[in-house]
């Protein structure tokens, strides 16, 4: 793949602000806190194979894997699992399921295992994590399948709507469901999931937001916005579409974001 040049290194600095001067002779009154802004910068980019339709984004024994869906609109996409070499840019293949009856969805590692949603057909597969050969299927009632992560007990699983259902990883069972609010309103469409030291983090589809999640509660108490990248994808590929994925190497403690056939992945550092 062209390797793609950027500008130098940027930093990305997000604030809010809230008016809190009364108008002149009004009443006080009381204002909902602001949701907490989380500043990021970026610290580094490396270059991703366009063709790439982003589902699923993660790191697992020190390598960044991705799970592909593949819209009829865009034929030259697939439904594939594959490592992204960072040094190269180049995507290796493991896995591929049939795109004229599956959409390929996201995707977690557990134990010896790795799992992987479809879109509509409320079927995932299992596949051993060393071979990637196929292994078992499982079924969920969620009408749709879009994320997955894992908090080391469940996999955590995200459908579209507001709510996150935890799986029981060996009877694929749901064990509860958690509704995400932010000031109290359900958050909807949560996608690309990550759990990071003890918070879950989810794309909103459609939009250039990440929101940190506590996982007791279900409250949204942090919100990154990530339009610049979007800007930046777009004005280097136009054909570029949502920001969606991001991945914790649990090792170096680094956090990479990418998007919808994006032409890089960026490093990004903030507070965790």
């Amino acid at each position: 793949m062209r390797r793609l040049l950027l500008s130098p290194f940027f930093i990305l600095l997000l604030n809010s602000c809230t008016d809190s001067s009364p108008n002149s002779g009004s009443k006080a009154s009381v204002s909902t806190p602001s949701t907490p802004v989380i500043n990021y910068a970026v610290t580094n980019y490396f270059a991703h194979d366009t063709s790439l339709f982003t589902e699923g984004f993660l790191f697992h024994n020190g390598q960044l894997f991705e799970s592909t869906g593949s819209p009829k609109q865009l034929p030259q996409t697939r439904s594939v699992i594959g490592i992204t070499d960072l040094a190269t840019g180049k995507f290796d293949v493991k896995i591929e399921i049939d795109k004229s009856k599956y959409f390929g969805e996201g995707i977690v590692f557990f134990k010896n295992k790795l799992y992987q949603l479809t879109y509509v057909n409320r079927i995932g597969f299992i596949y051993d994590a060393k071979t990637f050969k196929e292994i078992g299927q499982f079924n969920y009632s969620n009408i749709e399948g879009w994320g997955l992560t894992t908090d080391g007990t469940s996999l955590i699983m995200s459908d579209g709507t507001s709510n996150l259902t935890y799986l029981d990883p060996v009877k694929l069972t749901p064990l509860k469901t958690l509704q995400v609010t932010e000031q109290g309103y359900p958050i909807e469409k949560l996608n690309e999931l990550e759990f990071i030291k003890g918070f879950l983090y989810a794309n909103i589809w459609t939009s250039d937001i990440i929101v940190k999640i506590d996982p007791l509660s279900g409250n949204v108490v942090g919100k990154m916005d990530l339009s610049s990248l979007t800007n930046e994808a777009k004005r280097i590929n136009p054909n570029a579409d949502v920001l969606n994925g991001i991945a914790y190497d649990s090792t170096t403690d680094k956090i990479y974001v990418t998007g919808k056939l994006w032409p890089n992945i960026y490093q990004i550092q903030f507070s965790h």
